[in-house]
């Protein structure tokens, strides 16, 4: 008879919460006309000048075929626009448009206002430990990352 891993109600409730939260958040970010990668997406170019697919892709983790898809309809909507790389004569650079960043500038200070109303059900000692926490399982799952490729 085989044990069940201790961490498995852990593993679960990281899910769970993670679902919560990212069903809580598509929530608002759909009532204001967008899909959450297309915020997600917003959010990451938001002040910035611009940046290729490969680091749009790794801040967003959203995956190369899904980016391209979402940064095409972000397209159309006229909220981003594709540059030429100079770094990569073969490459482009996606920026926010003007009516892109008047988009996010909207968008993001009132999703932050939307998520800190469930933060706000948390006191400060809690939120403390819940960062210590989750700091500790990220270091670990690094840990076993680095140790598990040498």
């Amino acid at each position: 008879m085989s044990t069940k891993p201790s961490f498995l109600p852990l593993l679960r409730e990281l899910a769970r919460t993670y679902q919560t939260f990212e069903h809580y958040s598509a929530a608002h970010v759909q009532r204001m006309g967008l899909t959450p990668a297309q915020f997600d997406v917003l959010a990451t170019l938001g002040d910035t000048s611009g940046m290729n697919a490969k680091a749009l892709g790794d801040k967003t983790l959203i995956t190369k075929g899904t980016l391209t898809g979402v940064v095409d309809r972000l397209h159309l909507k006229g909220l981003v626009q594709r540059l030429p790389d100079p770094a990569d004569g073969r490459g482009q650079i996606v920026r926010l448009t003007p009516k892109g960043q008047a988009l996010f500038e909207r968008v993001f200070p009132a999703h932050g206002e939307y998520l800190a109303r469930a933060f706000a059900h948390l006191g400060t000692e809690d939120q403390a430990l819940a960062m210590q926490a989750l700091v500790s399982l990220r270091r670990a799952f690094e840990r076993a990352a680095t140790s598990s490729t040498s």
